[in-house]
C-alpha cells in the first residue's frame, strides 16, 4: 500500500495504490494519521483509483479519516473506488457515514 499526498490551500489529497487488507492498512493507518497531524486539513479527499483489493481493514481506514476530520472541523469525500472495494463499503453501509463519489 501507497500513499501519495498533495496539500494545497487546507485541503489534502491522498491517493491510494495497491492493496488495502490487514497488512497495508496498518502501515496506511499511521500515514493518515501523521498526514492529518501535519497537515490539519480542512477537507480530505481520499482517492481509490489505483486500489487493487479491498477488506475491512480498508473500512477501518475510512472511518478512522472521518473520525479525525470532524475532531478538526473538516469534511471527507472518499472517490474512485473500484467495484470490488466499493462491493466491500456497500455491503458495510459505510456511504451512510462518509461522501463517496
Amino acid at each position: 500500500m501507497e500513499i501519495r499526498s498533495t496539500e494545497a490551500d487546507r485541503n489534502l489529497l491522498l491517493e491510494l495504490s495497491g492493496e488495502l487488507d490487514h497488512h497495508g492498512a496498518k502501515k496506511a493507518l499511521l500515514e493518515l494519521e501523521q498526514t492529518l497531524d501535519a497537515a490539519l486539513p480542512r477537507r480530505l479527499v481520499i482517492d481509490f483509483k489505483e486500489v487493487t483489493f479491498m477488506d475491512s481493514s480498508g473500512i477501518a481506514l475510512l472511518l478512522r479519516a472521518q473520525q479525525k476530520m470532524t475532531l478538526l472541523d473538516g469534511g471527507l469525500l472518499v472517490r474512485n473506488i473500484p467495484p470490488q472495494a466499493r462491493r466491500v463499503l456497500d455491503a458495510a453501509g459505510v456511504s451512510r457515514l462518509i461522501t463517496i463519489k
